[in-house]
């Protein structure tokens, strides 16, 4: 049996074809019945005429919304039908997998459940086209930076999720037995891209799992996520790597527009904007005098970081003064940096550090690193470190080690904003929180 795709049919007119999808509709009048039949790429109407078959009709009517069929049937022409103007008469019907009814919520349904109810049942919301787009659109970015990354002489690495000791302090770590001693889940690939350039591996990329015990409940916090990341070499400040970060997204969005540009129009109703560059740059001094003017205050306990309601104003000023959905906020304050980010040599309360804002919600943090070990060791004292739980990462600056930079960027955060979702849990594949471990 050869599979025929369900938005192929225009081109089977008058053939008999095999195709396979989820019962999306039975209309089971007394002598006709009608079946909605879904894929991936579209939907198309079965008509049976009972009489003809009574035993395959009684086989459809015990069928529920949402079962999985194979069904073999004449592709005819028929202008009236809605559904590509197209309808196949029904051959034979196997029911692959029948849906219990009735179901958990209905996916077509007018109106949805919530959704932390759906996220029980993802693989149901998931059947949705504009979820199921969702996926297909990470799918296409994913493919357009890798293409970025090796025109740009860029070597893919995996580094280890497990790790012998605790980095930068040691907060929001999830510790796990590993045989006779303790190991934690790898918040992000740092200090491993920082080994790769020690390592002389100059341009470095990543995408991974990265996790952090953040017990936050809000729309843009998961314990478990996709990171993106990038380190580069022989740079010579943190706007070496916004130039590289700025270029990589302005190559993913102009790839993710040309695939599926018209989709987006069509599902979420606005047209893909690809970001101009450069993207616009505000140092943090110049933030908060912005945030300042516009009478918007910083809780003081953020203690010279900007708060999510900070960054949303931003975002609307960035909007209003450049029309752009991005901006990097640059030169951070030493207080709210790690020890290993590089500080400015005329002045040293400020950090070669950035992140980046889009449509008002940070979605990366890149910095160049500091890379002369004694530096690092005085700064890593100064933040209160324990030199010996850092070891191995000093390490790496001990036998020659380029100047470097990099970023981690979040992959649900990019998506999120790049679709105006309103919750980063509907950008990702399966949530994970800190009510969340199933499904």
């Amino acid at each position: 049996m050869e599979r025929t795709l369900i938005g192929d049919l225009r081109s089977k007119i008058g053939q008999s074809v095999t195709v396979q999808g989820w019962l999306q509709v039975l209309r089971d009048q007394k002598k006709m019945q009608f079946l909605v039949l879904r894929d991936q790429t579209g939907c198309v109407q079965i008509v049976v005429e009972k009489a003809a078959s009574p035993d395959q009709a009684a086989l459809i009517s015990s069928c529920g919304v949402e079962s999985a069929l194979t069904i073999t049937g004449k592709v005819i022409d028929n202008p009236i039908v809605k559904l590509g103007g197209l309808e196949m008469q029904l051959e034979a019907i196997e029911v692959n997998n029948n849906a219990a009814s009735p179901l958990a919520f209905e996916p077509f349904g007018e109106t949805l459940p919530a959704l932390d109810y759906r996220l029980d049942w993802r693989y149901m919301d998931l059947r949705r086209p504009e979820n199921l787009l969702i996926f297909k659109i990470q799918t296409t970015a994913e493919m357009a930076m890798r293409e970025f990354w090796i025109q740009n002489g860029c070597i893919e690495i995996h580094s280890p999720k497990m790790v012998g000791s605790p980095s930068e302090g040691g907060a929001e770590l999830f510790t796990l037995d590993y045989f006779d001693r303790k190991a934690y889940l790898a918040q992000s690939p740092q200090f491993y891209k920082q080994m790769a350039m020690a390592a002389g591996f100059e341009r470095v990329f990543e995408i991974g799992p990265a996790f952090r015990a953040d017990p936050s409940f809000t729309s843009r916090h998961m314990t478990e996520f996709t990171s993106i990341d990038t380190e580069i070499s022989w740079i010579e400040s943190h706007e070496d790597v916004m130039s590289f970060q700025e270029r990589l997204l302005n190559y993913t969005y102009q790839k993710v527009k040309e695939v599926h540009g018209n989709d987006i129009q069509k599902v979420f109703g606005f047209e893909l904007t690809v970001p101009s560059l450069p993207f616009p740059r505000l140092t943090m001094a110049e933030a908060m005098k912005i945030l300042k003017e516009r009478n918007y205050t910083v809780p003081a306990e953020t203690k010279g970081d900007i708060d999510p309601g900070g960054e949303r104003e931003l975002g609307n000023y960035i909007k209003e003064k450049y029309n752009h959905d991005f901006v990097f906020l640059k030169d951070w304050p030493i207080e709210v940096r790690p020890f290993y980010h590089m500080r400015h040599a005329d002045n040293p309360k400020l950090t070669k550090s950035y992140d980046l804002l889009a449509n008002g919600l940070e979605i990366t943090t890149g910095a160049q690193r500091e890379h002369r070990r004694d530096i690092l060791e005085k700064q890593a004292i100064e933040k209160g470190l324990n030199l010996d739980l850092i070891a191995t990462y000093l390490d790496y600056f001990k036998y020659g080690c380029p100047s470097h930079g990099g970023f981690g960027m979040g992959l649900s955060r990019l998506l999120m904003v790049m679709l105006h979702l309103d919750n980063v849990r509907e950008a990702v594949f399966v949530f994970r929180g800190p009510n969340r471990l199933d499904p």
